[in-house]
């Protein structure tokens, strides 16, 4: 069953005009944030996005949580196409409580005049209309879920530590019973004990209440304790995407193998660790008919210059963009 569908997602931003080649010179240049990315997921799954800055996590986050408006695609929530919905009209969308997001950096996030409690009830008022006792106990309620002490209701986010901070924020998107919630790097600034309880209360609020997660991260470590499975991306696109273990431990994808051969925890042997070179192109009108790994891939061959891979299912588990996909005896 999909909860939620994307369909070649696409976000272009303009960049001015093209200084390249006499014929395109002086023709709109766009950054290309997101390429064609599409991804399901089912109701109760983590799913993690991983890569490195700049390939297009935070910009899919956004557009899956309705802050801005895709270039082209589908969105389908429960069947439907709220992408078609302008972000500016979103928020009075019968659907909006149901998505809700944690953004990576709490203290920016909740207003620093606000009481957790406060910042907790802003949006059960606001997209759900509750007031009175029933506001009460539904603030409570999500405060309780997240194991932040009632005596920490009353304070301003300056006054809470890192942890509590993510936890009120968690607290407040979880308020209004949603059935997605998208993290933004939500752990990326927490001490890693911190950071090991917050992903523990994460899994418990994904049993507990079937909630179904979306969870950006450029930590893979983070990915692999919480999602059953993992889209990688890489300058906009989708690279791999396949269970978690079985992507992070017998990637397919060359630029996957890279990310993983930095992570030491990960086992994979010594001898067959690449490593990658150089930088990724630019997202600016970057090419569209080769592959744009090619430049710093170890596998790199002449039909990577002269078409551009497509994500395929390689095995029963798992699906790469690759003409020379890594298998376990090479």
């Amino acid at each position: 069953m999909r909860l939620l569908e994307v369909r070649d997602l696409r976000k272009l931003f303009p960049a001015g005009r093209s200084s390249g080649s006499l014929l395109r010179r002086g023709s709109p240049s766009f950054l290309h944030a997101l390429d064609g990315v599409s991804f399901t997921l089912a109701p109760g799954e983590a799913l993690g996005v991983v890569g490195e800055s700049g390939c297009g996590k935070s910009t899919l986050a956004g557009l899956v949580a309705r802050l801005a408006d895709a270039t082209s695609g589908t969105i389908l929530f429960e069947g439907v196409d709220i992408g078609a919905v302008p972000a500016a009209r979103a928020g009075r969308a019968a659907w909006r409580s149901r998505i809700q997001m944690v953004f990576q950096d709490p203290y920016d996030s909740l207003d620093p005049r606000r009481t957790v409690r406060q910042a907790v009830a802003a949006p059960l008022v606001r997209l759900a209309g509750v007031r009175g006792p029933a506001l009460e106990e539904r603030v409570q309620w999500a405060l309780d879920r997240v194991h932040l002490a009632s005596d920490l209701a009353g304070r301003l986010p300056h006054q809470l530590s890192g942890g509590q901070l993510a936890r009120a924020g968690i607290a407040r998107a979880i308020a209004l019973a949603p059935q997605i919630l998208i993290l933004d790097e939500a752990t990326s600034g927490l001490d890693v004990s911190i950071q090991a309880a917050i992903l523990r209360l994460l899994d418990e609020l994904r049993r507990d209440l079937g909630l179904s997660l979306l969870f950006v991260s450029h930590d893979l470590n983070v990915v692999r304790l919480l999602c059953q499975r993992v889209l990688v991306m890489y300058l906009g696109q989708v690279v791999e995407e396949g269970p978690a273990e079985a992507v992070f431990d017998r990637p397919m994808h060359p630029y996957t193998a890279g990310l993983a051969a930095a992570v030491p925890t990960f086992g994979i042997a010594k001898s067959h660790r690449p490593r990658m070179t150089g930088e990724p192109l630019s997202p600016i009108d970057p090419p569209q008919h080769t592959c744009r790994f090619e430049g710093r891939c170890f596998r790199s061959a002449s039909l990577c210059r002269e078409r551009m891979p497509e994500l395929a299912r390689l095995n029963a588990e798992q699906s790469a963009a690759c003409h020379y996909p890594l298998t376990l005896g090479n």
